[in-house]
């Protein structure tokens, strides 16, 4: 595939970001994708490898290699078309997706990977500058009914192949904006929500209906979570009105840090802090949660930690510190032994690039508060042995802070959702569902399926489009005896 020699005589090239101090001033998108040029390279690096690694380290197995030498041969609209036929919305993936592809590319044992997730952003970006990416109705109607409850990435991309199959697909949504955690989540520095838009306007043209600020369930809800409804439906009532039901909500239960002055005021979930930031984005409203001029705290080294931090930043915190409770991670891997797997590494995001202190195993043993709001924090340095966590004796401290957000990752999907419906849930809390053999991906009540974060937890973006599509087969081979939508 490619330049046959293309590996060994091009280096990888990185997607450019617009300097820091012009980001900082706004939330718009700062990534610069590769001009056709350096697009044609990265392609021309990918190798007649035999067994492409990179597609079974995609979880909705895009088929790189085909669309890495179209790319270097110029056929960008082919290319288009051979993205698609695996991806709904790349739109989306080529943006935050974290590139498992790219570990599992071979190129990657001793060198650089390929810029896969470079060329993808490139493919997608001129396949709508150009007008390539147009709705595709499907030209006979089924007459079924599919209820799809919830409208991130699973439940998009389920909806999109039901209508497609012909089905008649109604998606519900519990806020007043159909994306899910892609909507309200995700900042638009990452993920400009116009993209968004767009593709909910191809979904529309396909047939879909969106309903929102309906809550699917009995108990709203709890803290942390956000919530626009205006009105509860009922599992009875989507039982009896449509043919089959799809949970397919994020996984928005959020881990909690149960310490002493928890209760003080500034004392966040994240999602407290980033939803309101980007419905204030939108234009519904202000963020009634300021990190300007704060000495801010994250409790959390993950994409969300990430993603307060930036967030922090364009307020104008006066510092940001981010805490891991686990110990930092080699600068690279070991690549002969991890290698195709997705490996533990140090991985330094744009928001950090942008300023933030980062430190590693480090427990929060108490928040430290004056008149009921949080002005500090006690910390405990830690070191891991055999699994378990032990404090190092003497090694506290205190360290300011005038918000503390709290980014150390979700639990499990709404719970009143899935009490609601009465369906099995494995150990952790996830609708049980299978993913393979007869059956897969239907829970144990009869017509209702999950799909994404709502059946295996919190999980990224890619994972939750891979289970929307397959349970989207799943249904239509339910509901017609077979399916000729991809898997």
């Amino acid at each position: 595939m490619g330049k046959p020699t293309g590996f060994m005589e091009f280096s990888r090239q990185s997607e450019e970001y617009l300097p820091v101090a012009k980001r900082l001033k706004n939330y718009c998108e700062f990534v610069l994708h590769l001009s056709d040029e350096q697009a044609k390279i990265q392609g021309a690096r990918c190798m007649d490898c035999g067994i492409p690694f990179c597609t079974s380290g995609c979880p909705v197995n895009n088929i790189i290699p085909d669309w890495n030498d179209l790319v270097y041969r110029g056929n960008w609209k082919q290319a288009l078309e051979v993205l698609h036929s695996t991806n709904n919305f790349p739109e989306v993936t080529s943006r935050i997706c974290p590139a498992p592809c790219e570990a599992a590319c071979v190129v990657n044992i001793n060198d650089m990977a390929v810029g896969i997730k470079s060329i993808e952003h490139a493919i997608i970006d001129k396949g709508g500058e150009n007008g390539w990416v147009v709705p595709q109705p499907s030209q006979h109607k089924t007459g079924k009914k599919v209820a799809i409850v919830g409208s991130g990435p699973a439940g998009l991309a389920a909806a999109q192949q039901l209508a497609r199959a012909g089905h008649d697909a109604v998606v519900f949504e519990k806020n007043s904006r159909i994306g899910g955690l892609l909507r309200y989540g995700i900042p638009d520095f990452k993920l400009y929500k116009r993209l968004i838009d767009c593709l909910l306007a191809h979904l529309k043209a396909e047939g879909v209906e969106f309903r929102t600020n309906v809550f699917v369930g009995k108990d709203a809800p709890g803290k942390g979570v956000a919530n626009d409804a205006k009105k509860t439906v009922s599992p009875k009532e989507l039982l009896q009105k449509f043919d089959a039901v799809i949970l397919a909500g994020g996984a928005e239960q959020p881990r909690d840090l149960p310490v002493p002055g928890r209760e003080l005021q500034g004392v966040h979930y994240a999602l407290e802090f980033l939803i309101p930031q980007n419905r204030e984005v939108a234009g519904d409203g202000r963020n009634p949660i300021s990190a300007s001029g704060k000495h801010v705290v994250v409790i959390g080294g993950g994409d969300t930690g990430s993603d307060c931090v930036g967030t922090s930043n364009r307020h104008g915190a006066a510092s940001v510190t981010q805490f891991e409770v686990m110990p930092r991670p080699p600068e690279m891997e070991n690549r002969p032994l991890t290698w195709p797997n997705w490996p533990m590494k140090l991985r330094t995001s744009s928001s950090h690039e942008e300023g933030c202190q980062r430190d590693w195993s480090v427990a929060t043993k108490k928040f430290i508060g004056k008149s009921g709001k949080v002005t500090g924090l006690q910390a405990v340095r830690v070191e891991w042995k055999d699994g378990r966590m032990q404090e190092i004796p003497g090694s506290e401290f205190e360290m300011k802070a005038d918000l503390v957000l709290l980014a150390m990752g979700f639990t499990n999907p709404l719970q009143p959702v899935l009490d609601a419906f009465g369906v099995e849930k494995d150990s952790r809390g996830n609708a049980r569902a299978t993913t393979e053999g007869a059956g897969c991906y239907r829970t144990s009540v009869d017509k209702v399926f999950a799909a994404g974060d709502m059946r295996r937890g919190q999980s990224l973006v890619v994972w939750a489009i891979r289970e929307g599509r397959q349970a989207a087969r799943a249904v239509d081979e339910y509901l017609m005896g077979s399916s000729l939508l991809p898997r």
